[in-house]
């Protein structure tokens, strides 16, 4: 009796893990704007939506918006500059600069669908516009790259996967470790991706890339000596960021 609940688990088990990879191959698209096969699982109107809902929550957590109105303009005329000039203009997304009154998480990052925000204890470490430019257009490369679709589309997969080794053969645990070890690294390929397609948009706008670097050298300071080792966390190691930002450089400087 035991060996045919076993044999049924496991058909089960099967089932869900077929279904869950079948759904994942209906789900791989290419990305138009960098050329990379992703599974993604929502239309880009989709992630506007989630963007705009969750802005709001977002500024929240962060102590709202920065009330001063000049620091926002730069921030809105950089980030706009940064988009206009290049082909995130073509896209679908609707890019919104976000600057938020933390004055302690040195911080930037973007929701789905082009809502962008940046701290204003990063802000504040800046040294000059070009430097800004480093950050948005790192920002604005994670939403055009889709990153968080594909991150939301890789998990549901996983969790998917993990689900049927656990009615299979309790295997659920093993398949969900290697399922988060896979995204960290996924999560570390968008940062590389985002600081390469920063780079060609400074050079669109007309910034200095080599800018990137010193905003490099600034989060690297800020993370102190005890930083979380690189294989732990979803962002490479800045030094290694800082040598494919050259690397970026001198693939689009004369293009």
């Amino acid at each position: 009796m035991r060996r045919k609940n076993l044999k049924v688990r496991l058909l089960i088990g099967a089932a869900i893990a077929i279904f869950f990879v079948f759904k994942r191959c209906s789900q791989q698209e290419e990305n138009p704007y960098t050329g990379r096969m992703q599974t993604i699982s929502m239309t880009p109107d989709k992630e506007i939506a989630i963007g705009i809902q969750s802005a709001p929550q977002m500024a929240q957590q962060h102590g709202g918006l920065h009330s001063n109105n000049q620091y926002q303009a730069l921030v809105d005329n950089v980030g706009n500059k940064l988009v206009n000039s290049s082909m995130a203009k073509d896209t679908p997304y609707r890019y919104e600069f976000h600057l938020l009154a933390d004055p302690n998480a040195i911080n930037a990052f973007a929701l789905p669908g082009g809502q962008i925000f940046i701290t204003y204890a990063l802000f504040s470490k800046l040294e000059n516009e070009d430097q800004l430019a480093g950050v948005l257009g790192h920002e604005i490369g994670h939403v055009l790259g889709r990153h968080s679709a594909e991150r939301i589309a890789e998990s549901e997969y996983w969790q998917g996967l993990a689900t049927a080794g656990s009615v299979g053969a309790d295997m659920g645990g093993l398949v969900n470790r290697i399922g988060q070890n896979t995204l960290l690294t996924n999560g570390r390929d968008d940062e590389l991706e985002s600081d390469e397609l920063g780079v060609l948009f400074m050079l669109k706008a007309g910034y200095n890339p080599e800018e990137m670097i010193g905003v490099m050298e600034i989060l690297k300071a800020a993370a102190g000596p005890n930083r979380v080792p690189e294989f732990k966390s979803t962002h490479p190691d800045p030094d290694n960021r800082i040598e494919k930002i050259r690397e970026a450089i001198e693939k689009y400087k004369h293009q």
